[in-house]
């Protein structure tokens, strides 16, 4: 996604424009309720497939005793990449089903968090996990800082996380395993301040456009994954297992 950083002149505009100004901030507050509204949404999903998946012991012993949970693992990511690389081919409704759809596939991967972990710490860092997403969100949202100079950043301990995880899966080191889990905690909440100015300006940039119900999806995207990923970075380090 491209960042756009004229949001405060954009917005010094229509609020000289008076009324227009309003009616501005008026479909902002609506589409970021859309966008918190479809991640929310999105984590119920997960989180139900999850419970019922690891509430039936033959799925899970299906999934996660078989090579079918490579499937599983790695089925998210062309998600991903089919939202992020068709997103101006595909029409809203197409969108917004594969959503769906990459939600669900998420909770069966997800389930395996409840087979590991007790459901009281689950449960605790679940909370954890909101209170925080929620705290830097707001920030995100309301900051007069130009957080797009974090984005590189960001970027590069993304790809940094991701080729440590895959070292890891070979090394099995407990200590690089917690180096992961402290730093993808940095990243992720640094990420949800960063995608939460970038959808809101995005809005500026797109301002009255059919284009926005598409970039509310994507938003609630970047956001649902920022979610998931703190949690489980932080499952790692204060859960309790089984």
């Amino acid at each position: 996604m491209v960042v756009f950083n004229d949001y405060p002149q954009r917005r010094a505009a229509w609020s000289a424009a008076g009324a227009e100004g309003a009616v501005f901030d008026a479909g902002l507050r609506q589409h970021m309720l859309r966008v918190y509204n479809l991640m929310v949404m999105g984590l119920g999903v997960t989180g139900i497939v999850a419970a019922l998946v690891a509430a039936t012991p033959a799925l899970a012993a299906l999934i996660f005793g078989t090579p079918l949970k490579w499937v599983v693992m790695l089925a998210p990511l062309a998600f991903i990449f089919v939202l992020s690389w068709r997103f101006d081919r595909l029409s809203v409704s197409a969108l917004q089903t594969l959503f769906w759809v990459f939600c669900g596939t998420m909770g069966l991967s997800m389930a395996a968090i409840f087979l590991v972990f007790t459901g009281a710490s689950v449960a605790r860092v679940f909370f954890i996990t909101a209170a925080m997403f929620a705290g830097v969100s707001l920030y995100g949202y309301t900051t007069k800082a130009d957080l797009s100079k974090m984005g590189s950043f960001l970027f590069m301990g993304l790809i940094g996380i991701v080729i440590a995880g895959v070292v890891n899966l070979f090394l099995a080191s407990s200590a690089l395993h917690f180096a992961i889990s402290v730093i993808g905690v940095l990243v992720f909440t640094g990420l949800t301040a960063y995608d939460t100015q970038r959808i809101r300006n995005e809005y500026a940039e797109h301002y009255g456009q059919e284009t926005n119900t598409k970039l509310a999806v994507m938003g609630a995207l970047s956001l649902y994954l920022n979610f998931i990923n703190l949690f489980q970075m932080l499952m790692h380090l204060m859960g309790n297992r089984e």
